[in-house]
C-alpha cells in the first residue's frame, strides 16, 4: 500500500468554484481549432513528431492553456467522441475524422501535464464531474432539449474526464503517467472523493465531502468510506466470488426437484444478491463504463443464466412439473463454466495471455455473430429445398429447421463428411452444389480470416501490452469509487439494505436516512471495517510495527552463519544480500568528492592563460601548455623575444588551501566563509581552491598578449607624437630661412 500518512494538506477547489467553471464555450472553441488545424489523416507517430509537436499542437495548448480552466481536458475528450461519431458516420472523411480525434486525446495530455504542478489540481481535473452544458445559453439549452426530446432533468448526466476516457477508449491518455498517478492514488486510497449519486438506484447526497487526501490520523477508526477503496473492494470481490462458488457447489451437489432446500436457498439469495450489485454498477457509471471491462460480460452473462434457471425453477416448484426442475438446473450447471475460470482469474486478471484472450473472445462472438447472419439465408434454403423434397418423395430423412441447423454447426467445425453425405437429401442437383460452397466457405475461407483476426488480435494486443493494461485498471479503479449506497454493503446484506432504506427514502428526511444508512453500514461490516483500521494504522507499509518487526527479521536473518545465508533455498525465499547492498548503495548521501578525478577536468569549459605565474610545487604537478594560434599576436606587433612558450605550474589541493586559509583576499571574504564543521571542510577547501584560482586568472590577466599590444600602441603614438612635432619644428625652420632669403 502507498503512503498515505504524510501527505501535506492542499486546499481543494470549492463545489462553488468548480460549479462556477464554463464547460461548453471550450467544446465549440477547440473543435474549431482541431478543423482548422488537420486536413489530411495523419497517424500518432507524425502527430507527436517534433515538427508537428512544436508548430501544431505546442500553439494550440498554450492558447488553452492561458484560460487555466480546469474543464479543458474533459472538453478535449468531448470533442474526440464527436470527431469519433464522425468517422463512422462519414467513410470518405474517417481517416481525417480519427487523426482530429486522435489530436484531441494528445491535447489532452499535453494539457493536463500543466496541472501536475498542484497534485490537487490535477485530481480535480480528472474527477470532477462536469456538465458540458455549464456555461451556454438558454436559448442553446432549450434547442438541444427539443432536438433529444426529452426532459431538462435528462440533460444532467456530468461525468468526469476519466470516465470520459473510457468511453471514448483513450488508452494513451489512460496509460500516460499524469494520469496513472491519480489513478493509483484513487486505488489505493490516498484521495478520496465523492460524486453525487444521480443514477442510483439508492442515493445517499446529505453530506457530500470534498476532493482530500486521507490521513488516518484524522479519520474516525471505524471509516466506513473505505469501503469504498477499490484496493479493498478487490479483496472483497474475491471473497464475495468465493462465497458465491461455494454456494453454487453445494446447491448442485443437494439438489431436490421436489422442493427447494437449504443450500439451494442459500444460493438464490446470494446469487440474487450478486446480480444486484451489478445491476447497481450498470446503473452508476452508465452501460458503456460498465460493459468496457471484458469480466462484466461474463458476469452478465452469469445473471442471465441464474435468471433463466429461476423461473424455470419457480414455474417447477408450482406446477409440480419435474421436468422443468431438471431443465432449470442442467441450465444452472452450466454457470460453473464461467464462475470457476472468473475466479481463477482473479490472480492473474492483467497478464498478456487473458488480455489477448478477452480479446480474442469479444472478434470471435462478433466474427460468428456475423457469419450467421450471412449463412441464414443458405438455412432457409436449405429448410425450404427439404419441405419441398419431403412433399416430392417419401422416405427422405424430416429436416427440420433445428437439424438443418445443427448439421450446418457440425459442417462449419470441420465435419465436412456430413455436408456430402446429406447433399442429395436436400435436392438432387441443388442439394450438392449449396453444401460444397458452404464447405468451401466454412472450412477453407473463414476459418482462415477468423485465424488471421485472433492472430492480429494477439499482435496489437502484445504490442500494446501497457496502454491496454492500464486501461482495464483504470476501468476497474473507477468502477470501484461509486456512489450508490448499496455499493457499502457486502452481499446478502446489500438486499437487506435495499428493502431498508428504499421505503425509508420516500419518507424520512435525508439527514435520518444518512444516519440510518451509516448506521447499517457500520453493524453489517464491523469484521471488515475492524481489519481496515487495524492494518492502516499498525500494518500499512510506513508504520511502526510493520517496520519493527522487519527490522527483527532482519537482524535475526543477519545473525546467522553465512553458510545458512547462502542455501539456495533461504537465498530464494529471502532475497540475495548482494541486492541489499546495491539499494544500501544509493540510499546513503556521499558527503564529499570521490577524488576520482582531478579537480581541473570539471573545468567545462575553461579559459586558459597562456602567462601564469609560477609557484614552486612538486614536479607532477607542473603541465605544459602552447600558446592558442587565436591569441597569437598579428603581422606588424612586435612580438615576445622569448622563443618558448612559457609554462604555467597548478599547486595540488592541500597547498592551495594552506596558501588561501593563511592568506585571503577581498574576493574570497566576500564569496566564502571559513568551514567551521569537519563535515564540510572538504567541500569548503575545494570553494576555496576555486576562488583561487580566480584570483590567479585575474593576476595574470596583466601579462596577456593584448595587455602587451596596448602598451606597444601606446608607444608607437608616442613616438608617432615626437616624429610629428619634430617635422613641425624642421618645418618651421626651413620657412623661416626662406623668408629671411627674401628679405
Amino acid at each position: 500500500m502507498e503512503e498515505l500518512f504524510d501527505t501535506p494538506r492542499l486546499l481543494a477547489p470549492s463545489p462553488e468554484y468548480l460549479a462556477s467553471i464554463k464547460v461548453f464555450p471550450l467544446i465549440p472553441a477547440i473543435r474549431r481549432e482541431v478543423i482548422k488545424t488537420i486536413d489530411t489523416p495523419l497517424t500518432w507517430e507524425h502527430l507527436t513528431a517534433s515538427d508537428v509537436s512544436f508548430s501544431i499542437v505546442r500553439p494550440i495548448v498554450l492558447k488553452f492553456q492561458r484560460l487555466k480552466n480546469l474543464s479543458v481536458v474533459y472538453a478535449c475528450l468531448v470533442v474526440r467522441s464527436y470527431f469519433l461519431g464522425e468517422s463512422e458516420n462519414n467513410l470518405a472523411y474517417a481517416g481525417v475524422n480519427i487523426t482530429r480525434a486522435n489530436l484531441c486525446e494528445l491535447l489532452a495530455m499535453k494539457l493536463l501535464s500543466h496541472f501536475a504542478s498542484d497534485h490537487m489540481q490535477l485530481v480535480a481535473t480528472l474527477t470532477t464531474s462536469w456538465n458540458p452544458l455549464t456555461g451556454a445559453t438558454s436559448n442553446f439549452v432549450d434547442e438541444v432539449q427539443q432536438n433529444l426530446r426529452c426532459d431538462e432533468a435528462d440533460l444532467n448526466n456530468p461525468q468526469s474526464a476519466l470516465e470520459m476516457a473510457i468511453s471514448t477508449k483513450s488508452t494513451r491518455f489512460l496509460s500516460s503517467p499524469v494520469t496513472q498517478r491519480v489513478v493509483n492514488d484513487i486505488y489505493t486510497g490516498r484521495v478520496i472523493f465523492t460524486t453525487a449519486a444521480t443514477r442510483s438506484l439508492l442515493a445517499d447526497n446529505y453530506k457530500h465531502r470534498g476532493i482530500q487526501f486521507y490521513d488516518w490520523r484524522e479519520a474516525p477508526f471505524l471509516d466506513h468510506y473505505r469501503l469504498r477503496v477499490p484496493k479493498y473492494g478487490a479483496i472483497l470481490e474475491f471473497l464475495k466470488f468465493t462465497v458465491l462458488l461455494v454456494t453454487f457447489i453445494l446447491c448442485l451437489s443437494n439438489w431436490n426437484p421436489e422442493q427447494i432446500n437449504l443450500w439451494e436457498w442459500v444460493f438464490i439469495i446470494f446469487a440474487s444478491a450478486f446480480a444486484l450489485e451489478e445491476y447497481t454498477a450498470s446503473t452508476e457509471h452508465g452501460w458503456g463504463i460498465y460493459i468496457a471491462n471484458m469480466w462484466n460480460v461474463f458476469d452478465t452473462t452469469f445473471i442471465i443464466i441464474f435468471l433463466v434457471y429461476l423461473i424455470l425453477r419457480i414455474q417447477g416448484v408450482v406446477d409440480g412439473n419435474h421436468a422443468s426442475s431438471e431443465m432449470a438446473f442442467d441450465i444452472l450447471a452450466c454457470a460453473a463454466c464461467i464462475l470457476f475460470p472468473r475466479l481463477a482469474f482473479f490472480a492473474v486478471s492483467n497478464t498478456v495471455v487473458v488480455l489477448a484472450l478477452r480479446a480474442m473472445i469479444a472478434e470471435f462472438i462478433f466474427f460468428i455473430g456475423i457469419a450467421a447472419i450471412c449463412f441464414s439465408g443458405l438455412l432457409f434454403t436449405l429448410w425450404t429445398l427439404a419441405g419441398m423434397a419431403t412433399v416430392v418423395e417419401e422416405g427422405k430423412p424430416d429436416w427440420t429447421l433445428k437439424s438443418i441447423s445443427w448439421l450446418m454447426v457440425q459442417i462449419w467445425f470441420g465435419n465436412t463428411y456430413l455436408s456430402f453425405a446429406q447433399a442429395t437429401s436436400f435436392h438432387p442437383v441443388l442439394g450438392p452444389i449449396l453444401m460444397t460452397c458452404f464447405a468451401a466457405l466454412s472450412n477453407t475461407l473463414l476459418l482462415t480470416i477468423l485465424i488471421s483476426i485472433l492472430s492480429n488480435t494477439v499482435a496489437r494486443i502484445d504490442a500494446n501490452i501497457t496502454e491496454e493494461y492500464l486501461f482495464q485498471f483504470t476501468i476497474s479503479t473507477i468502477e470501484g469509487v461509486k456512489a450508490d449506497a448499496l455499493f457499502s454493503y457486502a452481499p446478502p446484506f446489500n438486499i437487506l439494505a435495499f428493502l431498508i432504506l428504499k421505503p425509508a427514502s420516500w419518507i424520512v428526511s435525508p439527514r435520518a436516512l444518512h444516519s440510518l444508512n451509516v448506521l447499517l453500514i457500520k453493524t453489517t461490516n464491523l469484521p471488515t471495517l475492524v481489519a481496515i483500521g487495524i492494518y492502516e494504522r499498525y500494518l500499512a507499509r510506513g508504520q511502526i510495527l510493520r517496520e519493527s518487526g522487519k527490522s527483527a527479521a532482519f537482524s535475526i536473518f543477519s545473525s546467522l552463519p553465512r553458510q545458512i545465508k547462502n542455501i539456495p533455498i533461504i537465498e530464494a525465499l529471502v532475497g540475495s544480500t548482494s541486492a541489499n547492498i546495491y539499494e544500501a548503495i544509493f540510499d546513503v548521501e556521499v558527503e564529499h568528492d570521490t577524488g576520482l578525478f582531478d579537480s581541473d577536468d570539471d573545468e567545462f569549459p575553461a579559459l586558459r592563460s597562456i602567462v601564469n605565474v609560477s609557484h614552486p610545487t612538486s614536479p607532477t604537478s607542473v603541465r605544459t601548455q602552447r600558446r592558442p594560434e587565436s591569441l597569437a599576436p598579428s603581422v606588424g606587433v612586435r612580438r615576445d623575444p622569448s622563443p618558448t612558450p612559457r609554462l604555467r605550474t597548478v599547486s595540488n589541493l592541500e597547498q592551495a588551501s594552506a596558501e588561501f586559509t593563511s592568506q585571503k583576499s577581498p574576493l574570497a571574504r566576500l564569496f566564502v566563509r571559513v568551514p567551521s564543521d569537519n563535515a564540510v571542510s572538504a567541500a569548503a577547501t575545494s570553494v576555496e581552491a576555486s576562488v583561487r584560482k580566480v584570483e590567479t586568472l585575474v593576476d595574470e590577466m596583466k601579462h596577456l598578449p593584448l595587455q602587451r599590444m596596448r602598451e606597444e600602441m601606446k608607444e608607437l603614438q608616442d613616438r608617432q607624437a615626437r616624429i610629428e612635432s619634430l617635422l613641425l619644428t624642421l618645418t618651421r625652420g626651413m620657412r623661416q630661412t626662406d623668408l629671411d632669403r627674401s628679405h
